[in-house]
C-alpha cells in the first residue's frame, strides 16, 4: 500500500536508514487518513468491531467515482492528492458523496 516492498522496509530497518521524504509523506498521509476514518466511524455512534486500517487499505485500492475513477492510492504520493482524498472521505461522512 505504501509503495514499499516488505524487503525494502526490512532492509531500511536493518541498516537503520530513514524513509525518503516521499515515503515518509505517504506514511504520514495514510496514517492521517486512517485516523480520519476512525473518527468518522466513532462519531457515527457504533465503531465496535470496525478496523479503520483495514477498511482504509481496501478503499484506497478501489476506483472512486468522485476522483474520476482513480484509486485514491494513486493520489497519496503528494500533499495535494492526500488533501483531495481527505475531502472525499469528509464528504462521505456528510452524505455529500456515497
Amino acid at each position: 500500500m505504501l509503495g514499499l516492498s516488505r524487503a525494502a522496509v526490512n532492509r531500511k530497518v536493518r541498516q537503520n536508514k530513514p524513509l525518503s521524504i516521499e515515503e515518509s509523506s505517504r506514511v504520514l498521509g495514510i496514517g492521517s487518513l486512517i485516523g480520519q476514518v476512525q473518527v468518522m466511524v466513532e462519531e457515527s455512534g457504533n465503531a465496535a468491531g470496525f478496523n479503520a486500517a483495514e477498511w482504509t487499505a481496501a478503499w484506497l485500492n478501489r476506483p472512486v467515482p468522485a476522483l474520476g475513477w482513480l484509486r485514491p492510492m494513486e493520489l497519496m504520493d503528494t500533499f495535494d492528492g492526500q488533501a483531495l482524498v481527505s475531502v472525499v472521505v469528509a464528504r462521505m461522512q456528510s452524505g455529500a458523496y456515497g
